[in-house]
């Protein structure tokens, strides 16, 4: 094999069967259950990275059914993505833990962009009138979270705009042979040709349970903020490097 196919094919792991296929990735029928919460600013403060600042202490958890995903398949993620404000002064959204049941997209999600993903059990479903999401770490419940299923409409435009305006940003680190750090940055991605089908809200509610490898529960829920079960269409292009912390 020559340096130079070596180096035009080179874009994953491993080498002679990538995990995953090259992009940009589109995702129909993608659903989300996004429970909106309030909790302790001090604890927020402690795991996000600068320059991203904490103003209010809100935080995302999410539920996504994902059934129609190119080169990732079919497949359930969770987690916590928390309200942030970035350089520019901008509302953004930082990506804190997720949680997913297919190698494929958590190979992908890591490498590419930085996405913090651990196989877990996620799951979304509907349970006669509640929009139900439950995620297992191994055999152990670690979050439950309920809505009321599509009991009041929301205006779909409305949550396209905010979908696709929105930066969002990862910390990525992949290390060196000798263990130290290789790339360490910060990523900016948004997501594209976002095509809201369906919005809703309702009552809702969220538990967190503690785990040693799993630590979710580290961002309690002091207050229920808000709720909404959104389907929709969207497609996820490569980001850009926002900020290097080796060079810094």
């Amino acid at each position: 094999m020559k340096i130079a196919d070596i180096k035009a094919n080179a874009y994953s792991m491993p080498f002679v069967s990538p995990s995953f296929p090259k992009g940009p990735y589109h995702f129909v029928n993608r659903e989300f259950l996004i429970i909106s919460y309030r909790t302790d600013i001090d604890a927020l403060r402690a795991v996000v990275p600068e320059p991203l600042k904490v103003v209010d202490p809100i935080v995302n958890f999410e539920f996504i059914r994902m059934p129609d995903s190119s080169g990732f398949g079919d497949y359930t993620e969770s987690g916590q993505v928390i309200a942030v404000i970035d350089e520019q002064g901008r509302h953004a959204s930082y990506t804190h833990m997720m949680y997913l049941d297919d190698e494929s997209p958590i190979a992908g999600g890591r490498e590419l962009w930085g996405f913090p993903k651990k196989l877990a059990s996620p799951k979304l479903e509907v349970t006669s009138d509640t929009l139900l999401g439950t995620l297992n770490y191994g055999p152990i419940r670690i979050a439950n979270g309920s809505m009321g299923y599509k009991y009041e409409t929301l205006d779909t435009k409305v949550e396209q705009e905010k979908m696709a305006s929105t930066p969002n940003y990862l910390l990525k680190i992949i290390p060196h042979i000798d263990g130290t750090a290789r790339i360490c940055e910060l990523n900016r991605y948004y997501t594209q040709n976002v095509n809201v089908k369906g919005a809703w809200t309702g009552p809702a509610r969220l538990e967190l349970f503690h785990h040693a490898l799993a630590p979710i529960a580290d961002l309690p829920v002091l207050e229920i903020i808000g709720a909404k079960h959104l389907l929709c269409d969207l497609s996820l292009g490569y980001g850009e490097v926002a900020f290097d912390y080796l060079k810094a």
